[in-house]
């Protein structure tokens, strides 16, 4: 990184998987919080939404501490691609053949806990835009 020196950015990138490792997802993936699992596998966990947005609202999170899409590394690829297909399988899951995935990115765009997260939504018809 320009004007960061590689130690300086390692310092910041372990205080963000930290932050990130701490969050109530992190704590929900330690099994401190329980959550309505949907989906577990080795990469990932899909668990319904305590505060849904529509009749299916599930998140599915990486078990690898990623604050955001912002923080995510091209050694993260395989990652990235393996939340949407198991977003796709949870809509399925739920029985939606129609259905909405969003990833907030930063506070302003509406991410509230920081922790990669891939929200799948429907049930219900969705406008656009969305708000």
């Amino acid at each position: 990184m320009p004007g960061l020196s590689q130690s300086l950015f390692h310092t910041c990138f372990e205080q963000a998987r930290v932050m990130s490792a701490d969050t109530i997802f992190g704590r929900i993936l330690r099994g401190d919080i329980p959550c309505d699992e949907v989906y577990s596998d080795d990469h990932c966990l899909a668990f319904r939404d305590v505060a849904p947005q529509g009749p299916v609202h599930v998140l599915v999170i990486p078990r690898k501490p990623i604050e955001s899409l912002r923080e995510a590394a091209d050694d993260d690829q395989a990652l990235l691609g393996h939340l949407l297909l198991v977003a796709a399988k949870v809509a399925k899951l739920e029985g939606l053949e129609h259905w909405r995935t969003v990833i907030n990115t930063g506070a302003e765009a509406g991410q509230t806990v920081f922790h990669l997260h891939v929200h799948v939504i429907g049930g219900r018809p969705l406008a656009w835009p969305p708000g």
